[in-house]
């Protein structure tokens, strides 16, 4: 990352600095969950086809927004984004998306669990932002806000009338495709 020789007004460059190396880390969850979830769009199949493949494009419209957001707020703070496909795989620290052409309730089984991963990331920058700086928290709080609610579209697919989760217990995407079926 290059260095900072600016940033707002109110924020030491050495804070901006862990800002932006906090919302690099969001730009490539963020980056990678729009791409998944438009694999997802072109890849599901079966009863339920339609109903989940038109639930994903605004989902993947809205995500694509706050990709946007995040690489603004990396340029606000005197950052430089990189939003490179190298870099998404170079530093991530999850795996790739491992469910190609399936079932749609195989699909809503594994994305609960990318969606899981990107929330709970999150939640955790956003504890670390609550003295840091809190604009760029506020915005993480609304894309958090945002996500659980595309979180729970594809959990009533999954969820039984007693308010379990089929895939609930599952440890890989592959696991939780299983359950759902």
């Amino acid at each position: 990352m290059a260095t900072i020789r600016y940033t707002v007004p109110g924020l030491e460059r050495g804070d901006a600095e862990q800002v932006v190396a906090l919302l690099q880390n969001r730009l490539h969850a963020l980056n990678d969950l729009q791409l998944t979830l438009k694999h997802v769009h072109w890849n599901v199949v079966g009863p339920n086809f339609i109903a989940v493949h038109e639930m994903l494009d605004p989902q993947v419209d809205s995500v694509r927004g706050m990709v946007d957001d995040v690489a603004e707020r990396i340029a606000t703070l005197g950052g430089s984004p990189d939003g490179t496909p190298g870099a998404l795989v170079r530093d991530r620290t999850w795996d790739d998306y491992s469910i190609g052409r399936d079932e749609a309730i195989a699909h809503l089984g594994a994305l609960d669990l990318v969606y899981t991963g990107v929330i709970t990331d999150h939640r955790t920058q956003i504890e670390k932002l609550e003295t840091l700086d809190p604009v760029t928290q506020d915005m993480l709080i609304a894309q958090s806000g945002e996500l659980e609610q595309f979180q729970w579209f594809v959990r009533a697919h999954l969820e039984s009338s007693d308010g379990s989760l089929r895939s609930a217990d599952s440890g890989t995407e592959a696991d939780a495709a299983d359950a759902a079926r």
